[in-house]
């Protein structure tokens, strides 16, 4: 036989990429980065009109949704499945938990947490965004910790569970690659290979550039505000341009040094750095306060988190919830593709439930600590009467909230070096570990995507947070992330079925491998006719023909014996199959029969199946019998084998029957 040679790889093999996905994502942001730098006026106007628009009209949407995805969650974590590996049955996780807590923590949020650690409480706390509560006040404070717990705690997670899940099951208990429209087979099917799953991944491109963007557009700010305290640096957009081009060019070294040489170390980097400011904070602040308000404000978040996840001051329309919930609620939705495809690719082996409650619970905790010691430390500043200026100065100047706060404390040199480099190396791993995200999903699911390709993405994160900066800068940053989240709700929704149909199928699957099969004793099935029967699949013809020309024959020569002894006996043909029913005189009937049976092969667990053979299913013949539940596969049987089953049923259904009468008599 002559040997065929391997085809020749195309283009979009040689370059490593997947080029639709690619070129149009690649098209989009350009389009975007001309308008906004050329047009910076018309860009403003055009983004404060998209921000008033969605929070306007689709504001309750977004709070359903986000809502919506922590329930979901949830009801995964403690159902049925919860058991079930993110990969084969026998795999275990590739990191220890303190490694997968610091890269969850590192690539979650940040950046977000020392730009609006102290700014966000203290900002509630001066404005509060509930009608009638005193500013600055004791409730004020209460409620304040209250909201910032609401959008820096399980709703945030949830949405990245609902993509880092479904990416996971997919991709390594499966075998799918890793992109987004893998998560949308059991919803498409073959439809992911073609525009439908094109336009998805684009939608996810899209989302993880701009919402990474938000996020280095604001590293940039503090790290701005950073060295203007420290060096008495000017403050102005040509420097956090400068900041951004700087910062980029070490994010692709980390890059091209991969997960466990590059973006792991910086994670762990981070942790160190951040725990090491969150003690001082806790030391040198009000420490007993701090310890008492950690417990104080988890608990009332938890106890109000059902009035919290669905107010939207319907009553009062407040300019609040744009700025504040909903630009959350956007970001989440925009940064969960780059999450979650990040936390999937570090949580191979994890059961579902341990992955849930690990990404919804751990992350969570230390984010409430963290607010709680940042945030409440300004806040008591302020209610004791020994910084009242502080809230001005926050109001003035949003990215040096953290800064002003190290003032009051001692060694706030140190302190705010120390915080310009996490800040800077939350940059980093955020930018790195986006650009790999979206990498994979450009080169079609490749588990390491060539360097230019992560470059070429390192870049466009910071030329679209530089465009975002110079046409409006933080509302820019805002509308960014709102409006880049709302084409990616659908396909989260999509997501979230797939989920769900996956899971049950499985299910049913494992259901249907727990029958009992024909005891092979009892049976006489050769071993090698028995191996052959278990690695082959049948089709509907060959399950009708075994029913045809081997059951229905053996069921008539029992039918034939049982009438020859006055025995009433008939068999009986029907659409799924046959039997053959025993009837005695006092009214009771044995009953035994075979049946044809089918079950859809998981196809999206096979990506070597072609499309014609998407819709293929597994035929088998059921045995089934009046005196048991027990159902079982008998294809492949003899005639003698399928006969010596039905008398072996129909013994212990004499024996049951005369057993009463014989004790009595006894």
């Amino acid at each position: 036989m002559t040997d065929v040679p391997p085809p020749e790889p195309s283009a979009d093999a040689k370059l490593g990429i997947h080029f639709r996905v690619f070129g149009i994502a690649a098209l989009l942001i350009l389009a975007f980065s001309v308008f906004g730098g050329m047009a910076s006026g018309t860009a403003t106007v055009v983004f404060q009109s998209m921000q008033a628009w969605i929070v306007g009209h689709l504001g309750w949407f977004y709070v359903l949704l986000v809502a919506g995805f922590l329930v979901y969650a949830l009801v995964l974590a403690f159902s049925r499945y919860g058991e079930i590996r993110l990969g084969p049955d026998d795999s275990r996780p590739d990191y220890s938990y303190a490694s997968w807590f610091a890269m969850l923590f590192s690539a979650g949020m940040g950046i977000g947490l020392m730009f609006f650690g102290v700014a966000e409480p203290l900002l509630h706390f001066a404005h509060p965004p509930v009608p009638g509560t005193d500013p600055q006040s004791v409730e004020a404070a209460r409620e304040a910790m209250r909201v910032s717990f609401l959008h820096w705690g399980f709703h945030a997670w949830g949405i990245y569970i609902v993509i880092g899940l479904s990416l996971a099951y997919f991709g390594f208990r499966h075998g799918l690659p890793l992109t987004i429209r893998s998560t949308l087979y059991p919803v498409l099917g073959e439809r992911i290979h073609g525009r439908l799953g094109d336009l998805v991944d684009i939608f996810a491109i899209l989302g993880t550039v701009f919402g990474v963007a938000t996020s280095l557009g604001f590293g940039a700010m503090q790290v701005n505000a950073g060295l203007a305290f420290l060096f008495g640096v000017e403050v102005s957009v040509g420097v956090q341009l400068a900041l951004i081009a700087l910062i980029t060019l070490i994010a692709t070294g980390s890059v091209a040094a991969g997960l466990d040489a590059g973006i792991r170390r910086l994670s762990l980097l981070n942790m160190v750095l951040a725990l090491f400011l969150l003690l001082f904070v806790l030391v040198a602040g009000p420490t007993v306060f701090l310890l008492s308000a950690f417990p104080q404000n988890t608990g009332s978040y938890l106890s109000e988190i059902f009035d919290l996840s669905f107010r939207q001051f319907a009553y009062e329309p407040t300019a609040w919830m744009g700025d504040w919930t909903l630009f959350y609620w956007g970001w989440w939705i925009a940064w969960s593709p780059f999450v979650g495809m990040f936390i999937a690719r570090i949580s191979r082996g994890r059961t579902i439930r341990e992955f849930v409650i690990g990404v919804l619970v751990v992350p969570a905790l230390f984010t409430f600590l963290w607010m709680t010691i940042f945030g409440n430390t300004a806040i008591h500043a302020v209610l004791s009467g020994g910084a009242p200026e502080l809230v001005a100065m926050v109001d003035n100047n949003l990215p040096v909230a953290l800064f002003a706060l190290f003032e009051l404390l001692p060694l706030s040199q140190l302190t705010s070096f120390v915080a310009v480099i996490l800040v800077v190396t939350f940059f980093v791993t955020s930018s790195d570990s986006g650009s790999l995200v979206t990498g994979m999903i450009s080169s079609g699911g490749s588990a390491d995507p060539p360097l230019w390709n992560r470059v070429f993405w390192a870049i466009s994160k910071g030329v679209v947070a530089a465009v975002l900066l110079v046409a409006g800068g933080l509302g820019a940053l805002q509308t960014a992330a709102i409006a880049s989240a709302l084409p990616f709700t659908i396909v989260m929704v999509a997501i979230c079925v797939g989920m769900v149909l996956a899971l049950r199928r499985e299910r049913a699957e494992h259901v249907r491998m727990q029958r009992p099969s024909l005891p092979v004793a009892r049976a006489g099935l050769d071993w090698r006719k028995r191996l052959g029967h278990l690695v082959r699949h049948s089709d509907e013809a060959a399950a009708t023909r075994f029913i045809e020309s081997t059951v229905y024959p053996a069921l008539v020569s029992v039918r034939d014996e049982l009438t020859g002894h006055g025995i009433d006996a008939v068999v009986i043909e029907d659409d799924d199959g046959v039997r053959i029913e025993v009837h005695e005189a006092d009214g009771e009937t044995f009953a035994y029969g075979a049946r044809r049976r089918s079950y859809r092969m998981v196809t999206f667990a096979f990506v070597e199946t072609p499309a014609a053979d998407a819709r293929h299913r597994h035929w088998y013949v059921e045995a089934w019998c009046s005196v048991t539940a027990d159902e079982y596969d008998i294809l492949g049987l003899s005639r003698e084998q399928i006969i010596d089953d039905l008398l072996g049923h129909y013994s212990r259904w004499v024996n049951a029957r005369t057993a009463p009468s014989l004790e009595v008599e006894s």
